[in-house]
């Protein structure tokens, strides 16, 4: 039988030697009871790492910087806030609206950049000392802001909000910082929306100057096509009366000429019948017969046009005469008058005049009276943005009464944990290393 000759391990100095069995056959198992009395007669060592560690987390929890967290909340504001703005017609904005935007804002980099570059002073003791301030303030930026919103899987919020979370450390002022921030974000977003609103009101005035312009240009277009087919009906209607005219006095003349001529048949047959004086064709008959006496009336009815010739030629050749004496016949037919008056009515066009007099013509266009109003009451829009309410502010940011980190209670818990941790391991070290022969000192 083989027998293994073997030495109890002490805390100071221990040896184990193996006189008589072989390395090969040395088993290398370990008795969990031989080893937790081994744990336990080194418990001193455990203590002793435990109490360090936990030491180190006090000493930590009193040197380490405090860092705060703030938090502001904004409500979307009173709807009256916003009537006076969206009473104008020109720009619509809704609370929800407003407090999206005002949310936008709190989160955009170009914000809190602006607020940094106005107070830079704030910003003074921010960590790193081998980096610049704004490279400070770009990492600052990054990692202690947050963003707050409702979350959207939950249906249950009573209304919207947004806000911003700041965790700091001690040694800046973050109320001052945050509070700061959604100031610069709400007056970012009225700026804006000024900015919007007078851009807008630019916009109109300018499409009704425009509107305006065209309406002009089409008015002076449409009078002036209504003064050309004016113009043109008259020398039309001027046209058609010369020619009647002309055609009237063709007529007369040759309604004289025709005259002239039937009177010189006349005047030859009154001569042959020896008729100087006017008579009719019975007295010419009984000239010559001798009339019985007493006194008699005598009536003579003719059923057609009465010979000229009996006129005499007295009073044939006396017309004759002042037929071819006559220079005009338009006193001999009425109607040249009448179109003689035409004539002249239509050498002047009073509405064509007053017309081409008008001195403002915009009063004669119907839409242009609109369009000013609606040109006036744009530019007599004077808001005052300034006192413009976008987001109730919920929450202000107000100074915190502890630190959210370090965690003393956290930390001296995880010390003591991980000091016991540590000192088991050290101990486990100790046993195992001596259990295989090793001697540590």
């Amino acid at each position: 039988m083989i027998h293994t000759v073997s030495r109890k391990i002490n805390l100071g100095v221990s040896v184990s030697i193996d006189s008589v069995t072989p390395p090969s056959t040395r088993s290398d198992e370990i008795d969990l009871v031989e080893l937790f009395q081994k744990l336990w007669q080194q418990k001193l060592l455990i203590i002793g790492c435990t109490l360090f560690v936990t030491l180190c987390a006090v000493v930590y929890t009193f040197v380490a910087t405090p860092y705060y967290e703030v938090q502001s909340v904004l409500r979307p504001a009173p709807l009256k806030e916003l009537d006076e703005l969206n009473s104008t017609g020109v720009y619509q904005l809704t609370p929800e609206d407003a407090l999206q935007r005002v949310g936008a804002a709190l989160e955009s980099y170009s914000t809190r950049a602006e607020f940094f570059r106005d107070n830079p002073e704030l910003f003074a003791a921010l960590p790193g000392v081998n980096r610049s301030l704004e490279q400070r303030f770009e990492t600052f930026n990054t990692e202690s802001f947050t963003l707050l919103q409702p979350d959207p899987k939950r249906t249950n919020n009573l209304s919207s909000f947004v806000g911003l979370k700041l965790v700091y450390p001690e040694t800046l002022e973050g109320v001052e910082i945050l509070n700061g921030i959604v100031q610069q974000a709400i007056i970012d977003e009225r700026q804006r929306v000024a900015l919007d609103m007078e851009g807008v009101v630019q916009n109109r005035l300018n499409k009704i100057e425009r509107q305006m312009a065209a309406a002009r240009a089409s008015y002076e277009a449409q009078k002036e096509a209504t003064i050309a087919k004016l113009s043109e009906d008259d020398k039309l209607q001027r046209a058609i009366y010369q020619d009647e005219l002309r055609a009237l006095r063709n007529e007369l003349r040759t309604r004289r000429q025709n005259r002239i001529a039937q009177l010189d048949e006349a005047i030859v047959i009154a001569k042959s019948l020896g008729i100087t004086k006017p008579t009719n064709p019975t007295s010419l008959s009984e000239s010559n017969a001798s009339v019985g006496d007493g006194n008699f009336f005598r009536a003579e009815v003719i059923n057609q046009q009465f010979p000229l010739q009996f006129m005499g030629t007295e009073a044939l050749e006396a017309e004759r005469a002042a037929l071819l004496k006559r220079k005009s016949d338009d006193h001999t037919e009425p109607k040249i008058a009448l179109i003689q008056n035409k004539l002249q009515m239509l050498e002047h066009n009073r509405q064509v005049e007053l017309m081409q007099r008008r001195e403002n013509e915009d009063l004669f266009l119907a839409k242009l009276s609109e369009m000013r109003e609606e040109a006036a009451r744009l530019r007599s829009i004077n808001l005052d943005l300034d006192q413009l309410n976008l987001v109730r502010i919920d929450r202000p940011a107000v100074q915190p009464l502890k630190p959210v980190k370090p965690k003393k209670v956290f930390v001296l818990a995880l010390g003591l944990v991980l000091g016991g941790m540590l000192g088991v391991f050290v101990a486990l070290l100790r046993a195992l290393l001596g259990h295989r022969g090793v001697q540590v000192l």
